[in-house]
Parts: C-alpha cells; structure tokens; sequence
C-alpha cells in the first residue's frame, strides 16, 4: 500500500487549537477553551483554524478542551451534533434561555442532540475537560447563535458578518462592503424546537451502564451501536439512539477485544479511543492509537484490530 498511514493519524499533542474559535470568544465562560478540527473544518468561525485531516469523510470530527466553569453558548445546528466525553464532568443546558432542562455527562457518556435547537455546554468540573464531536455531513453548515449571545459578544468587540466571517473589531475594521449579521427576530425564533429532560434522556448513552454489561467471549456483548446499526466481525447491533445523522458511531470494549479476519470497506472509517492501546492493522502496515487519539482508515483497504494492553479498552468506531 502506498498510503503512509501516519499522514492518517491525528495524536492528540499534536492538533492545533483555536483559541478564540467562535464569536463568544472573549466572554467570560467561554474565553478559556480551545478548540480542534480533527477531522474537516467543522463550524469552527476562525478562518484560521488548524484542520488536521481535510479529507471529506461524510462527517467532521471536533473537539473541545475547556477550563472549568467555560463552555459553548447556546447555539443551533442544521446538521448532527454528537457529543463523546474524554475527561470532565460537563452540564448541557438547552432552550433560546437555556432554561428548558440540563442535563450532566461524564466520561465515556455519549449524547446526541436534536437539530433546530439551541443548546449549550460547560465544564464544571474540578479540571480541564475535553470533549470529541461528531457533526453530520461534509459541510455542517454554520452555527445559529441566540440573540443574547450574539448581542454579549458584540459588546467585547466580535461580530459576525452577514457571510459569517468573524471580526475582532477592536483589531480590524468592517469590510465596507459587509455588514454585521442580523440576530434572530422573535418569528424566527419561535420555528425551534423545545425539549423536556425526558426527551433528552432518550438521546444519552451513560459510560456507567456500558461498563455494567457483561463482558464475555460473546461479540454481540462487546459491541455497542449508539447511531445507526453496527455491523461488524459478521454481527449486527442494533442502535441505542434513534436519530439518524448520516453515519454510524459504535463501540468496541472489553479486555480481550480483537476482529481478526481482515474486512473491506468502500466508505470513511474512523477510530478513535477512550481506553487502552490498539493496534489496527491495514493491508501491509500497521498503527498504535492510543486514548484520545483518532486515526482515519483509507478507503478500500483491508483492515483488521485488536487491543493489545492487558487492560480494559474502549474505543468508538465512526463511519460514513
């Protein structure tokens, strides 16, 4: 194989962040994050934001490491926004006040927000927190930003323009061809959707019952689907959420976890792990991923994977 598979590998240490990723930038609560495009450009609103792998896989891959007590404001997607918790305790908060219901996700849970609402996030725990998302599609459109927010950011000097570009106006004047983006009138803020804590509840998968499943020599029981059904080493899960985002996210976990026939695959494949070394093997060459490190297959090639710590391992599985 002529692909150098390291070229697909994104190890943490190594992604660039984004300091002031996002119109909110300089609020308190949300100036002390940093934000990462492992995998395509994201809605990342820094035309100078680092992309890791630019490749189009069908879906983008982010991720969000944030001090205690800071976060994202509420904001909207038209595309899938799936969240996969690496370290922290983080509080999600929803509605155009973010005073519809909240929810509080630790590491391994996994949540899967609705489109066409608004949503928020923050750490708060003791230490940094870091988050990995998924967003639907190979372009996941722009963010939707409440009008509160829109207006607090305007205050410390960052604008959106009407094309979304971000401007910091205390270090570069508006274009005079440009002008700043309107926020949401009442009318249209009204055409988003509200949500219970019940109806969120359906859309979280807790680390804690996973790792309460039995872990045996059973492959059903080593998998998990949590989008779209998993298909894999000749079984089929079926999926814990119902939404459908245009890919599949699952799960491998336990001690001894390994796939050792060879299988193909004509659409984006990515690994990412939580726990425990792997190895993943495609065609004539081999990689290690380690937590926290995310690797992209290529497309067409025979690849196989085993965990080869002694310890429990778990690492998710995004396809296209």
């Amino acid at each position: 194989m002529s692909i150098d598979l390291n070229t697909r590998l994104a190890k943490f240490e190594d992604l660039v962040a984004s300091k002031v990723p996002f119109v909110e930038g300089k609020l308190e609560g949300h100036r002390d994050r940093l934000n990462y495009s492992v995998i395509g450009p994201g809605v990342s609103e820094d035309a100078k934001q680092n992309v890791k792998i630019a490749e189009a896989h069908g879906f983008n891959i982010g991720g969000v490491n944030a001090a205690p007590m800071n976060g994202s404001g509420l904001h909207s997607h038209t595309t899938a926004e799936v969240f996969l918790v690496y370290q922290g305790c983080w509080r999600f908060y929803w509605g155009v006040d973010g005073q519809d219901g909240e929810v509080f996700l630790n590491r391994g849970d996994v949540a899967s927000f609705p489109t066409n609402m608004f949503r928020g996030f923050q750490n708060v725990g003791t230490d940094r927190g870091l988050l990995f998302v998924v967003l639907g599609e190979n372009d996941p459109g722009v963010i939707t930003w409440t009008p509160k927010t829109l207006s607090a950011a305007k205050d410390t000097g960052m604008v959106l323009l009407d094309d979304n570009t971000l401007v910091d106006t205390d270090l570069k004047k508006i274009p005079e061809d440009k002008k700043i983006l309107d926020p949401l009138n009442e009318n249209e803020i009204k055409t988003f959707d509200s949500y219970s804590v019940e109806d969120i509840e359906k859309c979280v998968v807790r680390f804690e019952d996973i790792r309460k499943m039995k872990t045996t020599d059973n492959a059903n029981e080593n998998y998990i689907a949590y989008i779209e059904q998993l298909k894999l080493n000749g079984h089929s899960i079926e999926p814990l959420i119902s939404h459908h985002p245009g890919f599949n996210l699952g799960a491998v976990h336990g001690n001894d976890v390994r796939v050792k026939e060879f299988y193909t695959s004509n659409k984006h494949e990515v690994f990412m792990s939580l726990d425990g070394q792997w190895k993943i093997y495609c065609e004539d060459q081999e990689i290690v991923i380690g937590p926290k490190d995310i690797f992209s297959a290529p497309v067409n090639t025979k690849r196989r994977f085993e965990k080869i710590n002694s310890e429990f391992g778990f690492m998710y599985l995004v396809r296209e």
